[in-house]
């Protein structure tokens, strides 16, 4: 049996938004019903490269299909101005779980930001209000594109305001969205009042305060990725509903991480995670709710969920580079 070899080409084509998101909100669910395993994500930290490397690997089992993989990403912050190189590079070996085989072998830096942007579509369709026509975007690195492609399959979204320091990036933002939507550059607390936001900053000193956000706003806190990481004030977190992906990776390293850890929170301030809601455990949002806050981490299981449609759509297509990584005769 072949290996297929997917680039980050073969990966954007492949991983159809619309797909993803399903097969994402599946793992949830799955994680929710205790169908998955997903080891602890493991470090690797290197100072003196500024940077680190993670390993992620998971299996899950949904009620049509199982998959197994694992990813190998990392996060060098210096790679784009020392080396002309992403900040984050991450490679898939998406696997057969019954005969161990590498079915594929695939570009996980795209995938990274298709199943990103998935997660955040998927708690949106959960949290947010049903008529959201407008999305505001804090940072317009390269997770904000996926941010809006991802939301529009869930909502109908014609307002999209972003916001970022780097004026290049905004204009380069709004230059690649601006015949799909009403598109323009504004205030942190002009994208707080949109229906929607989602914020993909690395800061450690929160940027929005309640006072940047309607009544009503779903926020997609998707930035902290690592201990330290802080986009939302406090006082903010506190008036939220805080909906997370899952309580050991969020109290590490995702939005909650520097309250939780000084007591500004406890778990009590917690709702519930994204799965409870996807398997109708607790309520989404409903008309009393407020503010609401979806913690992303990013889960292991969300990459074996994307790289499991990218494997079948490549499949079906029969694209991507055979070759034979294992000898069958031994």
């Amino acid at each position: 049996m072949n290996t297929i070899l997917l680039n980050s080409d073969d990966v954007d084509e492949h991983a159809r938004l619309a797909d993803v998101i399903d097969a994402v909100e599946q793992a949830f669910g799955a994680f929710e019903r205790g169908d998955t395993q997903m080891p602890a994500k493991s470090y690797i930290d290197l100072p003196q490269y500024n940077g680190d490397f993670r390993s992620m690997p998971a299996y899950l089992e949904t009620d049509d299909w199982d998959a197994a993989g694992l990813k190998w990403v990392n996060v060098h912050p210096d790679n784009p101005t020392d080396h002309d190189l992403p900040t984050v590079l991450g490679t898939m070996i998406y696997s057969d779980p019954e005969t161990a085989v590498p079915l594929a072998i695939m570009d996980g830096t795209m995938l990274t930001m298709k199943r990103t942007g998935a997660a955040a579509a998927v708690a949106t369709d959960h949290l947010a209000v049903e008529d959201a026509s407008s999305l505001g975007i804090v940072g317009a690195g390269v997770q904000s594109y996926t941010q809006l492609e991802a939301i529009s399959e869930v909502r109908d979204i014609t307002e999209v305001v972003v916001s970022d320091p780097d004026t290049e990036r905004v204009e380069r933002f709004v230059e690649a969205f601006d015949d799909r939507f009403d598109i323009r550059s504004g205030s942190i607390s002009e994208a707080g009042h949109c229906d929607i936001l989602s914020t993909v900053t690395p800061v450690e000193d929160p940027i929005v305060g309640p006072d940047d956000v309607g009544e009503h706003t779903h926020i997609n806190a998707m930035g902290a990725d690592a201990e330290g990481k802080h986009e939302l004030a406090d006082d903010l977190l506190r008036a939220a509903r805080i909906v997370i992906d899952d309580h050991e990776q969020c109290t590490h390293s995702g939005e909650i991480n520097v309250p939780y850890h000084e007591g500004v929170l406890t778990d009590d301030d917690i709702y519930g995670e994204i799965g409870e809601i996807v398997v109708g455990a607790k309520d989404g949002r409903t008309a009393e709710t407020g503010v609401t806050v979806f913690d992303s981490t990013g889960l292991a299981i969300q990459d074996v969920a994307a790289a499991h449609v990218v494997y079948e759509n490549a499949r079906e297509g029969d694209d991507g580079y055979a070759f034979g990584l294992i000898d069958t005769e031994q």
